[in-house]
């Protein structure tokens, strides 16, 4: 398996270390927008792409006129440092952060870091997507396969993890170099898929074999892994989010939800204890939460259907990533070593440009 270095994964590592040592604020954001004109300003700190997530905010604004929003758009672990930093009153504190690396959202509230709010939409929200009124889940998004449609088509398309493992078993040379998943060390976000995997898969130990077998690329970002796929430079990528393929507009890549079992996630929105603007956070929060809201949010790949009609998914299928104190054992120190030592092994270094 190789692994892709560069400076854009390396860097988040290297600053959740010295914020979690010092306590120094992380650095800064990798890109910012503002949406609306009013006078109030919403400081929103996320890991979802600001070309994304665009059209909720500019409804909200627009809904909310003398309100505006400055987003900030980190990587997740950055993100993570930062917000451990500010809680401890360190370096400024954002109203509203809002992660896909829900498992450090969960550790920033367990830390006393968040604020609690109630409203009649947070108490509808099902167990799974609230913790202790002071994290909810906003999406809910998959993790999928996807594949180049041109390179891979009809038996050969790895309908779940069984017949992945069947294809990397089959046909080696083809796919040598050419598959692709997140670099779990670079990546809160792919750190907790490949640690909700090994506690779901019978299959983890066997796949995680497989990649180092067809020396799978390890990289960063779930955009760069889907132009890849697009491009050629890979067939299949493994644990993508899916709302990231929804929102390309490649006709060449093809998406799997694994029958076997398909990891849902539901980007996490925390209040920040020390948070400046609490009652315009809480508003958006709740907007967020509005069927006006949740509409968009499916109409741009950030919702899932439940209708196996349309995913072709059925609902035994489905294992939530639950917003709760159990996702605290992936940040253990032990387990995170543990998980880091397999990947290890599987992965090489690869400095090449």
């Amino acid at each position: 398996m190789v692994r892709r270095q560069c400076l854009g994964a390396t860097l988040p590592l290297l600053l959740l270390a010295l914020a979690a040592v010092v306590g120094v604020p992380s650095a800064a954001q990798e890109a910012t927008a503002r949406f609306g004109s009013g006078a109030t300003a919403i400081l929103l700190r996320s890991t979802t792409d600001i070309a994304i997530i665009r059209p909720v905010m500019e409804r909200f604004v627009a809904r909310n006129p003398e309100l505006s929003v400055r987003y900030e758009q980190w990587g997740s672990n950055a993100l993570f440092a930062a917000s451990r930093a500010a809680c401890a009153g360190e370096g400024d504190q954002a109203d509203a952060v809002f992660s896909s690396a829900v498992h450090q959202m969960v550790w920033l509230v367990n830390a006393a870091c968040g604020h609690r709010y109630q409203s009649a939409r947070t108490a509808a929200l099902p167990a799974t997507r609230r913790w202790r009124d002071e994290l909810w889940g906003i999406t809910e998004e998959p993790a999928v396969i996807v594949y180049n449609t041109d390179r891979i088509s009809g038996a050969e398309v790895p309908r779940n993890r069984f017949t992945l493992l069947d294809l990397m078993r089959s046909n080696p040379p083809h796919l040598r170099g050419r598959i692709a998943t997140y670099d779990i060390e670079a990546s809160g976000l792919g750190y907790l898929f490949a640690h909700s995997d090994s506690l779901e898969a019978t299959t983890f130990g066997a796949v995680l074999e497989g990649f180092a077998r067809m020396e799978a690329v390890a990289t960063c970002c779930s955009a760069e892994i889907i132009r890849g796929v697009a491009e050629g430079r890979y067939l299949i990528a493994y644990n993508v989010l899916g709302s990231y393929v929804a929102s390309a507009t490649f006709a060449n890549v093809g998406v799997i939800l694994p029958e076997d079992y398909t990891l849902i996630l539901s980007r996490a929105f925390m209040i920040p204890r020390d948070a400046a603007h609490k009652p315009e956070a809480a508003r958006l929060l709740d907007f967020l939460l509005s069927d006006e809201a949740q509409h968009i949010l499916r109409d741009i790949g950030l919702v899932l259907t439940r209708d196996p009609s349309e995913t072709g998914l059925l609902p035994s299928a489905r294992r939530f990533i639950a917003l709760s104190p159990a996702l605290l054992v992936a940040l253990d120190r032990n387990k995170r070593d543990q998980l880091f030592t397999l990947w290890g092994q599987a992965f090489t270094i690869d400095n090449r440009p």
